[in-house]
């Protein structure tokens, strides 16, 4: 193969209609490396022999150790085609860029794949024909469907059908028509979840519209008639229409006559389109070549003796073959047969001979002498139906180029972004427009920060590959006669004068030597962070200063403090998978590496050439969210800081790894499963720490809840209602009334997954207080704008009506209770944890003294109004209320699901004259106030039973019947829940003797750890589960059970022989926060000692 210089690669970027932006995602193990290989030996990076061994784009250590993809990385690749104008005009050859991006496909690396879509225009989604449609499967095709890109399905590992499963032709096509329905029926499902919320949204509309004109026309009724009315002619709607526009969904299915699907096999290097075989056998059938493209796949039969297509109406009960399996698949088989075929698997070269003459093909002597009938495979195959053909050309012609792209993506991209309203008509043209001139606005994603040993940096390197200049020759010279003279010196004994100075001079040199190789090693040990980038418009050059706007920055407050930083590049990269290419200047539609960044950006930006009317592109969807936490250590406390240094690169160089400093002082990471807390260890001691640092346990986290329950203890006080507690401070100067009930299940759903609009209106309220008591029109706070744009990175935020709507309808949900939550939405003072959480603090005193953040702007502000004392106490009561529900009573773990009642509040103080002595006075309650309103808050949520909720996974496992037990054995053992077992699809149980099942199930994160390592000794590898995070599940456990009633002594004794699980975890975490556990023995047995003698 010939290989492509890196001047070449350069000068195709400037040609945008010719360059394609592509991903690879797929299911771990489903091929995508593998495929990759095949790509890059086109372009003689490798050789095509080692294609789908080598794994080129795996370029860390662990990743060919584990063999699998944990980092996307980027490869620039050359095509050439050569293409006719017009049946009658000779070929002209046709040059393309490919920029490919090769993502992971375990579950733990899913925030790789978030951030490798964005920078792309189309996506290669590959599914295993075997293993068919999986959990990761799913999670790609929809993050193609949210980014908007056009995406190709590769069936890969069709080889296994042959040699594994030994499926006929036959039994091959209908196994792949399952999968390809299995695939568009997931396709189907996001248009349908689309379709819905557009119908949705159609109709809100038309209603607004109607209303609204109703009220105008309402007010205009004087000397009109109210038949105008009941017509509608007063009503305006030509902007809305009369009808919900159905949307065509045939472009979003895969189908092998629309070009969309290729049949591969990456290892063995070939791979096929259905338009590829029409035009093998255009001429042979005399069949136009568009009608054979249409009727190669589904049910077309090809009568033998006129060679005529028919329909399955007409086959009048003949026993013909579907084209697709007559022309394609049996051809395919016939190789295979013939190459690894027969009863040694060596093949028949009688049937090979005839398969070449038939194809024209020749095959090199060498090859077909060889003993390895793998070796006549793959070459066969690669001068019959070679794998980069066929996927390079089906992406050039079907995936869309950067302009194209862009014009369908980044209207509804740049609508979906922070303060999308304010964004300069400039900067939106340039993007929509694909404009690239040097005077455009600049504007580019930066996805993530790649941290890259200096000695890889283009700039540390010789360059030249081979040849060496003039002045390195003579420098490996005199360093060759140095340490020869070292030598002679060292054997002659330094008996002559000639060989002493020559020996002195040789150690003065290798003295330089010493010393120079430690410098250039420490420098070249130095990680420099590269961001991973996209440039949309403009062209940007090295030198260029450019604005560098964070994620939470929103254009309608641009100069928000602290104001995004401006910055100068100073360098940028072509990324050629393990190496870098240095460029000067890089136009738009193309992905590329950029230095200087570094502590500008933390995980991923945007950059933009300038700060008013900018847009904010950075609110992308991680796909997985960090869940286990973990606290380190060094082993030698003197490396502190170079462990707190790594930390923070690590931080910055991982989309998903988070780190932070607890109150206790411990240094904590957090990851998205074990596997990724795994690799950042790795990382954080061979790469960025540089030195050992220990790992604590994996610190899961857990909830605190209250419920109802039949058996409970009675209430602390009789004569008070259960929940009801009455704080009296230490000074008995304030005295408050507190009732603490569980929240309906619906509404704590409800405020759980609506903690980006809380968030929103509460920025709000603050800012219209702000500037109540500022007086006038003067703009709010400045960190109010950063703090606004956080939640409208995630999608769709409800306004307050709206939310005030849904809110009551999950309480109207609660039955029996409609009473007490009745009026409650408006008596809301606040919400907690950290004023999002699902907890809710309500002022139900008679003179509703605390403010209301659930409040329209048009109510009147009676209640601002109060007496100055208890005013002035309220904030006090909500920052305790906030500091309970963030720690628990039972094991400082943050509290979900309660409602506390404010019902009284009394402050009995003499009246004092001076303002300094009264403020004096509220200064000293300030402590005693939070101190007894926690205190009552925790004693209310005892006086319930108290419940723990535990982290959960969903955990996916396909095992055949064989390991089945097994895999249920391990489950049970860790307190798993069976949710689901259903027989695999995709499996042919009459060709494999075993069934597969795919099992769907619960697992606690605490128990998670080592799950994945157990679950594939137990099963000698077969069975591989998937993680995914979700949410919280209530343990239905008391912690402070204890058998009370005569049936639980007489059955479990006093002590209660059953283990309260629900105990164990409280107990453990309220061991590793250094609480007091309650029934923990010190000493087991004090009056036997031990001594060293005994």
């Amino acid at each position: 193969m010939p290989v492509v210089s890196p001047e070449k690669l350069v000068s195709l970027q400037h040609a945008a209609a010719d360059v394609r932006n592509i991903c690879i995602l797929a299911h771990v193990d489903h091929g995508k490396t593998s495929l990759t290989d095949a790509l890059i030996a086109t372009n003689g990076i490798i050789s095509p022999k080692l294609a789908g061994k080598i794994r080129y784009l795996d370029s860390r250590p662990d990743e060919q150790l584990r063999g699998i993809t944990m980092e996307s990385s980027a490869i620039s690749l050359y095509f050439s085609l050569s293409r006719k104008t017009a049946p009658d005009t000779s070929p002209e050859q046709k040059e393309y860029l490919i920029n490919l991006i090769d993502s992971p496909g375990h579950i733990d690396f899913s925030s790789e794949v978030s951030t490798a879509s964005r920078l792309c225009d189309g996506a290669v989604v590959l599914v295993d024909a075997v293993e068919g449609v999986c959990s990761q499967t799913v999670t790609v095709l929809r993050q193609t469907w949210i980014e908007k890109l056009k995406p190709i399905l590769v069936i890969n590992k069709m080889d296994r059908l042959i040699t594994e499963l030994k499926m006929s032709p036959g039994e091959a096509y209908t196994h792949l028509s399952k999968l390809l329905e299995q695939v568009n029926a997931v396709m189907g499902s996001f248009f349908q979840g689309d379709r819905m919320e557009d119908d949705l949204k159609w109709r809100e509309k038309m209603e607004e519209k109607i209303n609204a004109a109703a009220e105008k026309a309402q007010e205009r009724t004087d000397g009109i008639s109210s038949s105008v009315l009941e017509n509608g002619d007063g009503i305006d709607t030509t902007n809305t229409p009369a009808e919900y526009e159905e949307r065509d969904d045939e472009d979003i299915y895969f189908s092998p006559e629309n070009n969309n699907v290729i049949f591969s096999s990456a290892i063995d290097g070939w791979a096929f389109t259905v338009k590829q075989f029409a035009g093998l056998y255009e001429k042979k059938l005399g069949i136009k070549r568009s009608v054979l493209e249409k009727v190669l796949w589904g049910d077309f039969y090809l009568d033998p003796k006129n060679k005529r297509v028919l329909g399955s109406k007409h086959l009048k009960g003949r026993n013909l073959k579907p084209m697709f399996v007559q022309l394609v698949l049996d051809n395919i088989w016939a190789v295979y047969d013939a190459t690894t075929g027969g009863d040694q698997g060596k093949g028949d070269p009688t049937k090979v001979e005839k398969i070449t003459k038939s194809l024209s093909i020749k095959l090199p002597p060498h090859v077909l002498r060889s003993r390895d009938p793998r070796a006549l495979l793959t070459t066969l195959f690669a001068a019959w139906l070679p794998l980069s053909t066929a996927l390079l050309v089906s992406v050039i012609e079907y995936l869309p180029s950067p302009p194209k792209a862009q014009a369908a993506r980044m209207t509804e991209l740049i609508d979906n972004s922070p303060g999308s309203d304010f964004v300069s008509p400039e900067v939106r043209s340039a993007m929509t427009s694909f404009k690239a001139s040097k005077d455009d606005p600049v504007v580019a994603y930066v996805s993530k920060m790649v941290a890259i040993p200096a000695s890889e940096l283009p700039e540390n390197k010789r360059r030249g590959g081979g040849a060496l200049s003039a002045e390195e020759a003579r420098e490996l010279g005199r360093k060759k006669r140095a340490e020869l003279a070292r030598v002679q010196a060292a054997a002659n004994g330094g008996n002559s004068v000639d060989h002493l100075t020559q020996a002195i001079s040789s150690t003065a040199i290798g003295e330089q030597e010493k010393t120079t190789e430690s410098e250039s090693a420490d420098s070249a040990e130095e990680e420099h962070l590269i961001g991973f980038a996209r440039l949309y418009s403009g062209t940007l050059s090295v030198g260029d200063e450019i604005y560098v706007l964070p994620p939470k920055f929103s254009p309608a407050k641009p100069h928000a403090q602290p104001e995004p930083p401006k910055v100068t590049i100073t360098a940028l990269y072509l990324l050629m998978g393990r190496g870098l290419e240095p460029l000067t200047h890089v136009p738009a539609g193309v992905v590329f590496g950029i230095g200087g960044l570094a502590g500008h950006v933390l995980k991923s930006g945007t950059l933009c050439s300038q700060l008013d009317g900018s847009v904010n592109l950075a609110g992308i969807n991680m796909g997985t969210q960090p869940i286990v936490r973990v606290a380190l250590e060094p082993t030698n406390p003197s490396d502190l800081g170079k462990m707190i240094t790594g930390l923070k690169l690590l931080e910055q160089s991982d989309p998903c790894a988070e780190y932070e400093v607890l109150q206790s002082g411990e240094h904590v990471i957090l990851t998205a499963g074990e596997l990724h807390l795994e690799r950042c260890l790795k990382d954080l001691r061979e790469r960025f720490a540089k030195c050992d640092i220990q790992a604590g346990a994996p610190i899961v986290p857990y909830r605190e809840s209250i419920v109802r329950a039949e058996e409970m203890n009675p209430p602390r006080d009789r004569d008070l209602p259960r929940g009801t507690v009455i704080g009296v401070t230490t000074s008995k100067q304030v005295t408050l009334k507190l009732r603490v009930r569980p929240l309906p299940a619906a509404v704590t759903e409800f405020l759980g997954n609506n903690a980006g609009a809380i968030k929103r209106l509460y920025s709000e309220s603050r800012a219209k207080e702000e500037r109540e008591r500022t007086g006038g029109d003067d703009t709010p706070p400045e960190q109010d704008g950063m703090e606004e744009a956080e939640p409208l990175e995630t999608g769709h935020i409800l306004s307050l009506a709206d939310f005030k709507t849904e809110l009551k309808k999950a309480f109207a949900e609660a039955k029996g209770e409609k009473e007490i939550w009745n009026g409650v939405i408006d008596k809301i003072t606040a919400f907690g944890p950290r004023r999002v959480g699902p907890n809710i603090l309500i002022d139900a005193t008679a003179q509703g003294i605390c403010g209301k953040v659930l409040r329209d702007s048009s109510s009147p502000t009676s209640d601002l109004s109060t007496p100055s004392d208890n005013a002035a106490l309220t904030d006090k009561i909500a920052y305790a209320f906030q500091l309970t529900t963030a720690a628990g009573p039972l094991c400082a773990e943050p509290v979900q699901g309660i409602a506390v009642f404010l019902e009284d509040l009394t402050v009995a103080v003499p009246e004092l004259d001076t303002t300094s002595a009264s403020h004096d006075r509220l200064g000293r309650l300030t402590g005693e106030v939070i101190k007894t309103v926690r205190d009552s808050i925790r004693l209310g949520f005892l006086d319930w039973s108290p419940r723990i909720l535990l982290a959960m996974y969903t955990c996916e496992i396909q095992a055949s019947t064989d390991v089945l037990g097994k895999v249920y054995a391990v489950l049970n053992g860790r307190r798993g829940t069976i949710l689901s077992e259903t027989l695999s699809a995709n499996f042919s149980a009459s060709t494999t003797g075993n069934s597969t099942f795919t099992i769907d199930a619960l697992l606690p994160v605490a128990e998670s750890f080592g799950f994945s390592d157990e679950i594939r000794k137990k099963s000698s590898g077969s069975a591989s589960p998937q993680l995914r995070f979700a949410g919280y599940k209530m343990l239905d456990e008391d912690p402070f059970w204890v058998p009370f009633t005569e049936d639980e002594l007489e059955d479990l004794g006093e002590k209660g022989d059953r283990e309260n699980v629900a105990k164990r975890y409280v107990d453990g975490v309220r061991g590793r926060k250094g609480l007091l556990v309650q029934g923990k023995k010190l000493v087991m047995d004090a009056e036997k000692q031990k001594t060293l003698k005994r």
